[in-house]
C-alpha cells in the first residue's frame, strides 16, 4: 500500500518478504519503507499511517478485503476513488508514458504481422489465441491479458472467449489481443477472413473500417469524449446496422489496458492533448460474423495520433 498524504513522506507499506524487491524498485530511494510480517495484522500497521478520521482517494482496483480492512481499524475515515477525485491525473500521459505505450503498440502491431503468416483453417480458436501470447512475450510484451479469437458467429460476440470451436474457411476471425509492455498497455483488435471473403464480410468490414476512421479524425482537443462515440455510431448507423453496434467506442489505456475516460454516450470530459485510448467500434450479426476494428490514440495539439499503425485492410489468411 503506498501512502501519501499532505506534508509527510511517501510510504509504501509491504509484505517483510517483499521488502528486498521493494527496495530495489526504481524510484524507492524516495520512499520510506515499512513492512509487515505473515501472522500479523497489516492494517492495524496502516493504521497510523493515516489521519484517524480522514478521507481519502482508493484506487479503483483496490481488493475489497483492504477497504474493508481500513475501515475496521480507522472507522471514522471514509473514501473515495482516486478517479472520481483526480480523473485526470491518470489520464493524461507524459512524454515517458507515451513513449512506453508506443513501444506496447509496435509490440502489438508485430504480433500481428506474424499472426496472419500462420494457419487458420482446421485450428482450434484457442491454438491461434496461444500462438497470440507467445507472439505478443516474443515482442516484448511482460505479461498478456487477453487473446480474443473470435471465428464466424463467435465472432459476433464482442468478447467471446477462445474456445474449442474449429475455425474454419469462410470464418471472418475477430483478434483481440494485448497486454503490458514496460508496464503500459497495448490492445488492438483486427478482423481478418479465412480464405476469400464473401460480399457481405468485405461490405460489413469497409463500413467498420471507415467508422473507426471517422472516429479517429473526431478526436481534437476540447472536444467532448462522447463525440468520439457519436462519429463512429454515425458511419455505422447511416449504413443501416446501428443496432448492431452494441458497445461503446472506446476507453483509456495505460498502466491497466481498461481505464477511464471512456468514448461513451454521455460522457462529458473534454480531451485534452496525452489522453490515451481505443477507438474500436464494431458490427455484430448474431448467428453469423462479427468485425471490429481497433487502434490506440493519443491526442495532440491539433488532432489525434495512432499509436499502433498496422494496415486497416481486410486481411486474407489461410
Amino acid at each position: 500500500m503506498l501512502v501519501l498524504c499532505p506534508d509527510t513522506e511517501p510510504t509504501l507499506l509491504v509484505p517483510v518478504l517483499e521488502r528486498p524487491d521493494a527496495e530495489a524498485a526504481e524510484g524507492a530511494g524516495s520512499l520510506s519503507l515499512i513492512d509487515w510480517e505473515d501472522g500479523t495484522d497489516p492494517y492495524q500497521v496502516a493504521g497510523p499511517l493515516l489521519p484517524q478520521d480522514g478521507e481519502f482517494a482508493i484506487s479503483d482496483s483496490a481488493w475489497a478485503m483492504h477497504l474493508l480492512g481500513l475501515q475496521r481499524v480507522l472507522p471514522k475515515s471514509s473514501y473515495r476513488s482516486v478517479t472520481e477525485t483526480l480523473p485526470m491525473m491518470r489520464a493524461v500521459k507524459d512524454d515517458n508514458e507515451l513513449m512506453r505505450l508506443a513501444a506496447a503498440g509496435a509490440a502489438a502491431d508485430s504480433t500481428y504481422g506474424e499472426i496472419v503468416q500462420r494457419r487458420f483453417a482446421g485450428r482450434l480458436e484457442t491454438e491461434v489465441a496461444a500462438d497470440l501470447a507467445d507472439l505478443l512475450r516474443e515482442f516484448g510484451h511482460e505479461q498478456v491479458d487477453f487473446t480474443v479469437v473470435g471465428s464466424g458467429p463467435n465472432g459476433a460476440n464482442p468478447h467471446h472467449e477462445a474456445g474449442d470451436r474449429t475455425i474454419v474457411p469462410g470464418d471472418a476471425v475477430v483478434l483481440d489481443f494485448g497486454g503490458l509492455r514496460y508496464g503500459y498497455g497495448s490492445d488492438t483488435t483486427r478482423t481478418v477472413c479465412v480464405g476469400e471473403p464473401t460480399s457481405e464480410i468485405r461490405e460489413v468490414h469497409e463500413i467498420v473500417r471507415l467508422a473507426q476512421q471517422a472516429g479517429v479524425e473526431a478526436v481534437r482537443p476540447g472536444v467532448s469524449c462522447q463525440e468520439i462515440d457519436r462519429a463512429a455510431r454515425r458511419v455505422i448507423t447511416d449504413a443501416g446496422y446501428g443496432e448492431q453496434f452494441i458497445h461503446r467506442t472506446g476507453h483509456g489505456i495505460g498502466v491497466t489496458t481498461h481505464e477511464p475516460p471512456y468514448m461513451v454516450e454521455g460522457e462529458e470530459q473534454p480531451l485534452v492533448p496525452g489522453m490515451c485510448f481505443s477507438v474500436e467500434p464494431g458490427i455484430y450479426l448474431a448467428g453469423r460474423f462479427g468485425v471490429r476494428i481497433e487502434d490506440i490514440v493519443t491526442v495532440t495539439a491539433d488532432g489525434a495520433r495512432r499509436l499502433n499503425n498496422t494496415d486497416h485492410g481486410l486481411r486474407v489468411v489461410e
